[in-house]
C-alpha cells in the first residue's frame, strides 16, 4: 500500500471507531460500558466452593465461580462468551456479591442488577437475568455439595 493509501485507511478507521463509540453511548449507560470495556472479576476459579453454567435465551453462556468464608462470599468470579452488556452484567453482579452471606446474594434479581448498572436497554435485560440465575445456581451447588459432601 502507498503512504497515501495507508493514511486514507487509518481515517476510515478512526472513523468508524468514533461512530461505534458514539452508537455505545446512545445505546449504554456510563457504568454499562466501563464494565463491558473493563470488566472485574473475570475468569476461571479453581476449585471454587460454588460453581454453575448457564445458557441464556440468546445463546450465551455465563458461568459463575464463587469462593466462600463461612456462610459469606469472599470472592465471585464469572466467564462468558457473551456480548458486551452480558459482560458488564457479569462483572457488575460478581463485585455486588463480594462479602454478602449466600441468602443476601440469592435474594438479587435482575432488577437490582439493571439499576447498580445504571440500567439497560429492553433487548439486554435477559443479560442482567442470565446473570443472576447463575448466581443462583452457583449458590445452589455449594449448598447442594455441603449435603452430599461431595462434588
Amino acid at each position: 500500500m502507498a503512504r497515501g493509501e495507508v493514511a486514507g485507511f487509518d481515517r476510515m478507521v478512526t472513523g468508524l471507531q468514533r461512530q461505534i463509540t458514539e452508537q455505545e453511548e446512545a445505546l449504554y449507560s456510563a457504568r454499562v460500558l466501563e464494565e463491558a470495556r473493563h470488566p472485574r472479576n473475570l475468569g476461571a476459579m479453581l476449585e471454587p466452593d460454588g460453581h454453575a453454567v448457564v445458557r441464556g435465551p440468546c445463546g450465551d453462556t455465563m458461568e459463575i465461580f464463587l469462593r466462600l468464608s463461612g456462610s459469606r462470599i469472599e470472592m465471585a468470579a464469572f466467564m462468558t462468551d457473551g456480548c458486551g452488556p452480558t459482560v458488564a452484567c457479569g462483572s457488575m453482579l460478581t463485585t455486588m456479591v463480594g462479602g454478602m452471606t449466600l441468602d443476601q446474594a440469592a435474594a438479587i434479581d435482575a432488577g437490582d442488577l439493571i439499576i447498580a448498572l445504571d440500567g439497560l436497554p429492553a433487548e439486554h435485560v435477559h443479560c442482567a437475568t442470565m446473570a443472576v440465575n447463575t448466581l443462583r445456581e452457583a449458590i445452589a451447588h455449594h449448598r447442594k455439595k455441603g449435603e452430599t459432601g461431595s462434588e
